[in-house]
């Protein structure tokens, strides 16, 4: 059995689980993988692949020119990136692991409060000899809007709450009673954009939350308010969102998402400013690798000896 664990950009997937046990000949890919030749040269051969999260994308096509894929393992629970019609078609089984809820709501306090406090252009003042330049903004009092309460959604808006925060949010099916719950005040997507002085985007992406911060939503948004990203990149307005950030109206933006990632070289995003830009670090933390990477082990031993676990097709 040979075994394909693509994108381990840090290379560390090795020693976050016990891959020897398995048996198998288990190459670990550290380069993305650009393109449907790039991806079919690399994995030709191997009867397992694991993928993280949605780097590397499954299509009917890719598909289609990996005859001796057998077991597609995705870390996560679901993966829009995979094909998962093409798969079951092929015979191609497709396993998840689980996630951590932990780990993306952290990262996105660290962007809100690089943003609010400067951290990044003090850090580099500081480096070259200076001292306070700017005048950080507060929380306490301030008004979170917090797009989308689900699983992240909840936990970034009780971490508003601690922050003596006025916590809104919105989605297209929120529940006012489930919002009620965590201490958050459901309002309308309008009301959010206009009135929060920090939005925070954790929205599942799908053909319909293509693009859900559009221009209009940015448009509404106060020139002193700021956007955090950590969900999906495709679920704002990536033009809308540097006109705004050009044009000055609205203070800053964090991001850990992209509509292309990596993030290519040239991007206008790279030098846009009063920005602060995470490499997509949401979920990189220890204890979510030992369970994508721990239960990936699982999931391939599971597989071979004819028992498939955490099958999502």
């Amino acid at each position: 059995m040979r075994v394909a664990v693509l994108d381990d950009y840090q290379q560390v997937a090795h020693r976050f689980a016990d891959w020897a046990s398995l048996g198998a000949e288990v190459d670990f890919l550290d380069r993305h993988l650009p393109d449907d030749d790039a991806v079919v040269a690399a994995l030709a051969g191997y009867d397992v692949v694991v993928a993280m999260r949605e780097r590397t994308p499954f299509t009917t096509a890719r598909l289609a020119r990996l005859p001796d894929l057998r077991l597609l393992v995705t870390t996560g629970r679901a993966n829009a990136a995979i094909d998962l019609d093409a798969a079951r078609e092929r015979g191609v089984v497709v396993c998840g692991t689980g996630s951590p809820t932990n780990a993306t709501p952290e990262l996105t306090w660290a962007l809100i409060l690089a943003l609010l406090r400067h951290v990044p252009a003090e850090d580099r003042a500081v480096r070259d000899g200076g001292w306070q330049h700017t005048v950080g903004a507060d929380l306490a009092g301030r008004r979170l809007g917090v797009v989308g309460l689900g699983r992240l959604g909840t936990r970034v808006a009780r971490v508003g709450a601690a922050f003596d925060m006025d916590v809104v949010a919105w989605s297209t099916h929120l529940d006012a009673a489930h919002a009620a719950e965590v201490g958050v005040r459901a309002v309308t997507k309008d009301e959010l954009f206009a009135t929060a002085d920090v939005v925070t985007v954790h929205y599942k992406l799908s053909a319909r939350s293509v693009g859900i911060v559009g221009a209009g939503d940015l448009a509404r948004m106060k020139p002193t308010a700021y956007l955090v990203n950590t969900s999906r990149g495709a679920l704002v307005d990536t033009d809308a969102l540097l006109a705004a950030l050009h044009d000055g109206r609205i203070a800053g933006a964090g991001l850990d998402v992209y509509d292309a990632e990596p993030l290519p070289a040239d991007h206008r995003l790279r030098s846009a400013p009063r920005t602060v830009l995470t490499p997509h670090l949401g979920y990189v933390t220890e204890a979510t690798y030992e369970t994508f990477y721990g239960e990936a082990v699982e999931d391939v031993a599971a597989w071979a000896a004819g028992s498939p676990v955490r099958v999502l097709t």
